[in-house]
């Protein structure tokens, strides 16, 4: 997902979403049913991209891809000791840069 801001990916999230959605032949009701989100909520995530986070995870599950939010923010993978020990020598915990 190459976009450049949050918003843009929020609305590209929405699209998938409801393509999802669509693809398993369901209404905007019969989601809010099947994930406990309200309609209004889905109606207004699928206009502008803006929901909570729970509200999303409560839809990645019900549409069937809260495998994908597992792989969200996990550690990086290394190939080698000395690529973990380079990573942690260049961290600064709790420092902007």
């Amino acid at each position: 997902m190459a976009l450049s801001s949050s918003d843009e990916i929020a609305m590209e999230l929405a699209k998938r979403a409801k393509g999802r959605r669509l693809s398993l032949d369901l209404t905007l009701e019969g989601l809010a049913r099947r994930s406990g989100v309200a309609l209004g909520t889905l109606k207004k995530f699928e206009r502008t991209g803006n929901i909570s986070l729970v509200s999303f995870i409560r839809l990645s599950v019900a549409l069937n891809d809260d495998a994908a939010l597992e792989r969200l923010l996990l550690e990086p993978e290394y190939d080698t000791l000395e690529d973990v020990l380079e990573v942690k020598k260049k961290r600064k915990r709790g420092r902007i840069t």
